[in-house]
């Protein structure tokens, strides 16, 4: 009897094991796996996989021929698999597009890989009743608790299409709301141009583009109510700025789409009572088109979130899914992965770019000073994300044209409320776009020192300026300022006397 009792055991034992086995085979392979989880996996890895030479890339929403994807080339290369480089093409370095943050996530790819499926939220709301997921507002709170660069406690959050829209509400919030006095929105020169461009584009009767704050510093210039649009880092040259007028009249919007540690350092939260942020410079992923307001009055919180509600009754679903998964990866080791890459890539692009540019006497550059970072809990050095570039000679008044002449394209003084002999070049763009430039530029550099260096000069004599005789003290200057690296890596004869002062 016991011997039977055990056989019994022993076969219901086996059993169970072959169950157990086949159970988990039919899971990873085959029968009860979700099949359409495994086709999509197939198809985005079946696209990722074909070569563009490192120079393009193929997509699943991209052109088809012969029944498969094609490489976008990038700019100045062609071809099948974009391996040929196009040498009269243009260096467009006009807009602020941040590819240069696409090498991260190729890296980082399996984790911040999402899979939508076809019933994905499908109604117009949350089950709340709400346009915005909760869990990706609690994920931009834990962001902005992990940089450091502004205050979330007690303020709401809202979200719109990219930074654009939502300046555009925060204007709409804070006007006068009556055609006899409308609001005054101002900037200090030089300011985003998208401020007056839009502004006059809606052509409302409650705000009026003014232009330049300057012009309106003195009290007895506060007649009416103001809307001050102040950035921070600025775009275009990269200064930290604050708000110029003051007074009950005074309403500010900060837009601190680059107050990220890739562009500057941090050197304190924000605490203003209207703030802007937009995932384009935080992850690179401009055509996502989301970011957010951090605001302290419930009033023109309700005033903001009307208009997103009227104009595009929220944000999808799908791009708020898409950047829950991105901010995940972001603050992932207390931010360490993206915000070391993003500074490193900024930081060696300003040093080369500003290399270049010291060794001419026809143009100059911003001058920007290293601070101390409080998310690095180090002094850094400047990593803009544009160089603004002054052509210093008198004759020339357009210093694009004069850029153009190596088929170098930026953006002109005269839209960001200066002048023309003013342009911005970006330094975000991808390292294809950022290596063309540099090659351009130091064309034209070289082209400017030959046709005013003696004939009888030698190196030797060129070694022996001021300049680069300032370079015995790059040791110095890491000591004197903590710096987080060797200064050779932070600072170069451009603006080393700056960092000296």
């Amino acid at each position: 009897m016991a011997k039977l009792t055990s056989f019994k055991y022993t076969i219901f034992l086996t059993c169970s094991i072959i169950f157990n086995l086949l159970f988990v085979s039919l899971y990873f392979h085959g029968g009860w796996e979700r099949s359409w989880t495994k086709h999509a996996a197939a198809e985005a890895e079946a696209v990722a996989s074909i070569s563009c030479s490192g120079h393009g890339r193929a997509f699943l929403d991209g052109s088809i021929l012969d029944g498969k994807p094609v490489c976008e080339c990038n700019a100045c290369y062609r071809g099948p698999d974009c391996s040929e480089f196009l040498p009269e093409c243009i260096a467009d370095a006009d807009s602020g597009d941040p590819m240069f943050l696409e090498p991260f996530w190729l890296k980082h790819a399996a984790r911040s890989t999402i899979v939508l499926p076809g019933w994905h939220r499908m109604s117009y709301e949350f089950n709340d009743g709400s346009l915005i997921s909760k869990e990706l507002e609690t994920q931009i709170r834990k962001l902005h608790a992990v940089v450091g660069n502004a205050v979330t406690d007690g303020r709401f959050i809202i979200y719109g299409a990219g930074a654009t829209q939502l300046l555009h509400a925060a204007v709409h919030a804070l006007s006068t709301n009556t055609s006899s006095s409308p609001s005054r929105v101002v900037a200090s020169t030089p300011y985003y141009p998208v401020y007056r461009e839009q502004t006059e584009f809606f052509n409302s009767e409650d705000y009026k583009f003014e232009g330049d704050t300057s012009l309106f510093k003195n009290k007895r210039d506060y007649q009416g109510n103001f809307i001050e649009l102040v950035t921070s880092p600025n775009n275009p040259d990269g200064q930290l700025k604050k708000a110029v007028l003051q007074g009950p009249s005074v309403k500010t919007i900060h837009d601190l789409a680059y107050y990220w540690p890739h562009y500057t350092p941090i050197p304190a939260a924000a605490d203003d009572d209207l703030m802007i942020f937009t995932l384009s410079k935080l992850t690179g992923h401009g055509g996502s088109r989301f970011g957010w307001a951090i605001v302290k009055d419930e009033a023109v919180y309700h005033r903001m979130s009307t208009y997103m509600s009227l104009s595009t009754y929220g944000v999808p679903r799908e791009t708020q899914l898409r950047v829950l998964k991105l901010l995940k990866v972001a603050t992932e080791k207390e931010g360490k992965d993206l915000f070391d890459f993003g500074y490193k890539t900024m930081r060696n692009r300003w040093r080369k770019f500003s290399k270049t540019m010291s060794t001419s006497e026809r143009f100059s550059i911003q001058e920007l000073e290293p601070q101390r970072c409080s998310f690095s809990q180090k002094v850094r050095g400047p990593s803009p994300a544009f160089a603004w570039v002054k052509c210093e000679r008198e004759e020339d008044k357009d210093c694009n044209a004069v850029l153009n002449s190596v088929r170098v394209t930026g953006r002109d003084g005269s839209l960001f409320g200066t002048d023309s002999r003013y342009v911005r070049l970006s330094l975000v763009k991808s390292e294809d776009d950022f290596d063309l430039l540099l090659n351009r530029m130091q064309i034209l550099v070289s082209q400017d020192i030959s046709k005013i260096t003696p004939q009888n000069a030698t190196i030797g004599n060129l070694q022996a300026s001021p300049m680069v005789n300032d370079s015995y003290n790059l040791d110095h200057v890491t000591w004197r300022y903590h710096l987080e690296e060797p200064a050779t890596n932070v600072v170069d004869e451009a603006t080393l006397t700056a960092y000296l002062r």
